[in-house]
Formats: structure tokens, C-alpha cells, sequence
């Protein structure tokens, strides 16, 4: 369909015998939020009227002054000079006025074939997609610099935890590499999203079709979509690529937010694991000697905001008929603060990544406390051929003994060893110390400094490609 702007600016006036009111203007007004969509509406209706003019819908003419309207607007908002108007609501009716102030008719032509239904939702589409990619990289760089951190530390100890209880020894470098592959499985989920994302929705307008001899797949090739959306309905409606992508979203943050606890803990004086860059962190408005790593503490606060935007678009999403309602502007605040949050913290945690300081002999130190190696203990002596549960009993008999003697495993005396088990050799100290205990799982996975580092070249393989 083809909107006629009033002078007033709307596309619907001639319909009404009243003007809207200045309250509902500014209640229904989407434009001072929606106009980060103008790139991408420029973008969305240039190959739109490339389409037109191909299908013999508009002239050559239109076209060109299509074009060279669109290249001074672009050339205005770039500049921050284009002027917003309240009055035209939207990002949309902002961009045709002015479109039809600088080439008239041409201008007027613009909107034939679609309507702002279809046209928002690939403004959208276009802005996610965007968006996605900007994401990825900014979690690869941050794979990239925790693997660094990783191989700087593949052969220092820490203790390992379950339950927050110290579990058994493990190398810093394996642990940084975990995160590595959390935040891989995001790069594969924004990947996964991604596709759904890239279809096109526009040609549906308003909810129907329309009657003019569009070419949806020519518009698709332009703006590099995969596909087209196949029902008119639901392109115009379907809302599911922005939850899906703060579905993947709100994991990363999850993913942070994790890590993020970590790095607090570990920079707690009592831990005293790593220290964080001054750059990263604050200090106390009254106690002269605290340093506060409230980046962390504040990307842990983030992520539930981000989890609210999730919940926020599935609940605005969940009681809508068919075809579009105007509930559906209410979609682009969260997705915008999603995006935002999402790549601001990224940004910063990948240079924060550079700044982390570790402190081995703390790790080191916290690694000999609650009997890292007892497990290993255990694998020793079902080696030496003791089903794994006798084995299981005697080791917790001789933690025991460590309890009341106030020494850990690796110092008890062969004989007091022994006399938790018969099977125990001059060969079981080997097994009781922190490098033993590490160096022993050497199978992919595993905390082994051989496979940490071949668990980096694998990374760096990956993110070569």
C-alpha cells in the first residue's frame, strides 16, 4: 500500500475528524528510541525501491531521486543534524517526510509494496543480525585473551572446588579454559540464532501480501538474507528471532555472571587468588584502604537485568492474535538494552581479561589445604588392585587421622600410611603431590598441563578460522 503523509505529518489523518492529542503523541511515539533503526531502514528501503524499479513498479527516475534523497539523510543523521519529530511517531515516518521534502513525488512512491509492518520487522531483523556478528567477535576476543591467560598459567596449581569445598588439585590455565568453552557454546548459539534471524519478512505488508509484482527473493539477495519469511501473518507478527536472541543473550550473561562471582572471590584478601587491574575496579568513599573489583560485581547485577528483558518479550508476546498489534513496539526497549549490556560488557571484560594478575603461591597454598590428593590416594590403591569403594573407606580413614594429626596426606609416614592399607608402597608420594595429581589426568579434558595446551592449540585453531 502506499501511506499519503497530511501536512501534519501522519499517514493516517485523512481518516479522522480530530487530531490526536499531544498525550497520546508522546504515549504512542516510538521515535526517540527507535531511531538507532535509521541505518537499517535506509538500508531495507534502498533495495526496496531497487526492487520496485526492476518489476517495472517505479521509474528509473524515482530510483535514482530514491537514492539520492536517502544519501543525504544518511549523510544527516551520521552528522547528528537530521531533525526528529515527535510528530511522526516513528523512525519510518520521520525518514519519509524528509525523504519527500528533499525528491517530492519519488519520495511518495517509496512506501508501494509494503507497509510499516513488514518494514519494521526487517528493520529489526537487519538490526539483530548486526548485532549478532558484533557479539561474536567480542566473545571471541574474550576466548582469545582468557586462552592467553590460560597458557601463561597451564602449570599453575590451584585447588578445584565442589560445594565450595576444596575437591582435588587442578591447573589454572584448565580452569580459565573452561570459560573459554562456555562462552564457545554462546559463539555456536548466536550462530544457531542467527539463521533464523536472517529472513526476510519484507513484501508481507501490513498483514496480506500485496497486489504489486514484488520480488521478495531479489530484496532477500540484496540485504543478504537466506531466506524469506513464508507466511505473510507471521513475518508481520513473529517476534520469536528477538526473544530467541536474548534467550542466547541472557546465557552469556549467565556465563559472565559466573565467572564474574569467581573473580570476586578470588580477589577477596582472604583468598587472595588474583588481583584485578586498577583500572577495573573502585575504591571506598570512606575506608581509604579497599580496592572493589566492581566491574564484576556490577556485570553480576547486569545479567538479571538482562533476564528481565527476556521474561519481558515472552510475557508482551504471549497474548498477541494474529496479525501485528501495538504491543509490538514495546519490543524494541528491552532488545535494544539487551544489546547493549551484552556488548558494553564483553568489550570490558575481554580487556579486563588483561589485566588479571595471578598469585601462584596463594593458589598453591590453597591447593595443600583440605587433602586435594585424596583421590588420588584412592585411584592408588584400586590400581594396586583394591575394589574402589575398600579403597574409598580407607583413604577417608586416613583423612581422618590427618584431621587429628593437624598434616595433610603427603606427610604421613609410610608406615602410618600402611596401616590404612597393606597395598601401600614406597611409590605412593609420587601420587600425593600437587604436580602428581595434575599431571596424572592426561586424557583429553582432563586438567593435565600436556592437555591443557594442547586444549589451547585447539582454541586457537578454532578461532583462526
Amino acid at each position: 500500500m502506499t501511506a499519503q503523509l497530511s501536512k501534519k505529518g501522519e499517514a493516517w489523518s485523512a481518516r479522522f475528524s480530530e487530531p490526536v492529542s499531544d498525550l497520546v503523541k508522546r504515549y504512542t511515539a516510538s521515535v526517540f528510541f527507535d531511531k538507532r533503526l535509521a541505518l537499517f531502514d535506509i538500508a531495507g528501503s534502498l533495495a526496496h525501491a531497487e526492487m520496485l524499479q526492476a518489476q517495472g513498479i517505479i521509474s528509473a527516475f524515482d530510483r535514482s531521486e530514491i537514492e539520492r534523497g536517502m544519501a543525504q539523510i544518511k549523510s544527516e543523521i551520521e552528522a547528528g543534524s537530521f531533525e526528529w519529530l515527535l510528530d511522526l511517531e516513528d523512525v519510518h515516518l520521520n525518514i519519509e517526510k524528509r525523504l519527500t521534502e528533499l525528491v517530492g513525488d519519488a519520495g511518495k512512491r517509496l512506501h508501494t509494496g509494503r507497509s510499516r509492518n513488514d518494514q519494521v520487522a526487517t528493520d529489526i531483523r537487519l538490526y539483530v543480525r548486526a548485532a549478532i556478528d558484533d557479539i561474536t567477535l567480542l566473545l571471541n576476543a574474550l576466548r582469545s585473551n582468557l586462552t592467553d591467560l590460560a597458557e601463561q598459567h597451564a602449570d599453575t596449581i590451584m585447588p578445584g572446588f565442589t560445594h565450595m569445598q576444596v575437591a582435588q588439585p587442578i591447573t589454572f590455565g584448565h580452569h580459565m579454559l573452561a570459560y573459554v568453552e562456555m562462552f564457545g557454546r554462546d559463539c555456536e548459539r548466536m550462530a544457531d540464532t542467527r539463521r533464523r534471524v536472517n529472513r526476510l519478512p519484507l513484501g508481507a505488508a501490513a498483514l496480506a501480501g500485496t497486489t504489486f509484482p514484488i520480488d521478495r527473493e531479489r530484496v532477500a539477495r540484496t540485504l543478504g538474507f537466506d531466506d524469506v519469511c513464508h507466511n505473510s501473518l507471521d513475518a508481520v507478527s513473529d517476534r520469536d528471532f528477538a526473544i530467541e536472541f536474548c534467550a542466547a543473550a541472557a546465557v552469556i550473561m549467565m556465563h559472565v555472571s559466573r565467572m564474574s562471582e569467581e573473580l570476586v572471590i578470588w580477589m577477596s584478601p582472604r583468598v587472595g587468588f588474583i588481583d584485578i587491574a586498577d583500572r577495573f575496579c573502585t575504591g571506598s568513599s570512606i575506608m581509604p584502604q579497599k580496592k572493589n573489583p566492581d566491574v564484576p560485581e556490577l556485570a553480576r547485577g547486569k545479567t538479571g537485568r538482562v533476564y528481565g528483558h527476556l521474561m519481558g518479550l515472552l510475557t508482551l508476546m504471549k497474548g498477541q492474535p494474529l496479525a501485528y498489534n501495538k504491543d509490538n513496539q514495546e519490543d524494541k526497549e528491552p532488545l535494544f538494552d539487551t544489546v547493549d549490556t551484552v556488548t558494553d560488557t564483553l568489550r570490558i571484560f575481554a580487556d579486563m581479561a588483561r589485566g588479571i594478575t595471578v598469585k601462584p603461591d596463594n593458589m598453591r597454598a590453597a591447593a595443600l589445604q583440605g587433602y586435594a590428593t585424596a583421590t588420588d590416594l584412592a585411584d592408588y590403591l584400586v590400581k594396586k588392585g583394591l575394589p574402589f569403594r575398600d579403597a574409598h573407606e580407607a583413604v577417608a580413614r586416613a583423612v581422618r587421622a590427618c584431621d587429628d594429626a593437624k598434616c595433610d596426606l603427603s606427610e604421613m609416614s609410610l608406615e602410618t600410611l600402611q596401616q590404612f592399607s597393606p597395598l601401600v608402597e614406597g611409590d605412593v608420594f609420587a601420587v600425593l603431590t600437587l604436580e602428581g595429581s595434575v599431571a596424572a589426568r592426561d586424557h583429553v579434558g582432563g586438567t593435565a598441563p600436556r592437555q591443557v595446551r594442547a586444549a589451547i592449540a585447539r582454541v586457537r585453531t578454532q578461532l583462526a578460522e
